[in-house]
């Protein structure tokens, strides 16, 4: 119980953060989708400059 709310915090940021860099624009593939869901999990990196964009 106590993760509960630094957990649901972390991923509110990186939504912030993931919409905020345009990762969230046209989810039309899985690729696209799977960007966004591993950039919500990463968001630091983005902050840091990296690029998590999965490409075929």
């Amino acid at each position: 119980m106590p993760f509960r709310l630094p957990s649901l915090l972390y991923v509110v940021i990186g939504l912030v953060v993931v919409f905020v860099k345009d990762y969230l624009d046209s989810l039309g593939t899985i690729s696209r989708i799977l960007t966004a869901l591993l950039a919500i999990l990463l968001w630091p990196l983005l902050l840091l400059g990296f690029d998590v964009r999965i490409s075929r």
